[in-house]
């Protein structure tokens, strides 16, 4: 099967709906989130309608859970807390109650989705060091490979050390080795980058692809800046920070 895995929404519709253009393009046969569909930007009941209108397996990741006040906004800093307080505010009751439940994590045919770590959407992966500790988590599964999101930044990682794979290149994973893959942010990339990331995977093949979309970001800056959130959410939105 071809799996697409998107994550970090947060409530960008012009990313969100340029990425699953492509998508019908590409033909994919599942589409799986990550985990933070709202948070930051400005159209947080828009981005979970698509979501839910077209069935696509999600995970909860910790702005939905923040926005669906299943959790209290703890160590966010003033920016995230201000649009988390928004976001919660401006969901639809049936979009909290979708938001509300949503698992930690899922398990496919060979793989783990999770927004954090597979126990832990708050765990934060950027390293090797970082992942270490949670590959025996997959093995325990039965499984040996774990997207997941919440850093915003793509990586490849496995139990000897850090990959990296260059935009529309196809990283092959192997046998006999176990991997966790951030595909980074559709909707707030943080690696330089402005354009929207997803993953695709090919699990007959083992392949692994990092996919870039442009999308119109002063759209989305606009957006943001007219519900009154914190200009530096649209400021990054340029700069992929």
């Amino acid at each position: 099967m071809k799996y697409a895995l998107i994550s970090d929404v947060h409530a960008n519709l012009e990313a969100l709906t340029a990425v699953l253009a492509r998508l019908d393009d590409i033909a994919v046969d599942q589409i799986v989130c990550l985990g933070d569909v709202v948070g930051y930007n400005a159209n947080p009941n828009e981005c979970v309608e698509l979501i839910r209108e077209r069935q696509i397996p999600t995970v909860c990741g910790n702005h939905d859970a923040v926005a669906c006040g299943i959790e209290e906004p703890l160590g966010f800093n003033p920016i995230a807390l201000s649009a988390a307080l928004w976001t919660r505010e401006n969901l639809s009751r049936d979009n909290l109650d979708w938001l509300s439940g949503l698992p930690v994590n899922l398990e496919f045919d060979g793989f783990l989705a999770a927004h954090g770590s597979p126990t832990d959407r708050d765990a934060y992966l950027f390293t090797w060091e970082d992942v270490l500790p949670h590959l025996p988590l997959i093995a325990e599964s039965g499984k040996d490979l774990c997207f997941f999101g919440h850093t915003h930044t793509p990586g490849i990682f496995s139990s000897d050390g850090r990959y990296t794979v260059d935009d529309e290149s196809k990283f092959a994973l192997g046998d006999g080795k176990a991997f966790f893959i951030n595909p980074g942010s559709v909707g707030q990339p943080r690696d330089g980058d402005a354009r929207a990331a997803f993953g695709l995977y090919d699990s007959e093949a083992r392949e692994y692809e990092l996919v870039r979309v442009e999308y119109p970001v002063q759209e989305a800056a606009e957006r943001i800046l007219g519900e009154e959130l914190p200009h530096f959410l649209a400021e990054r939105l340029f700069l992929g920070r």
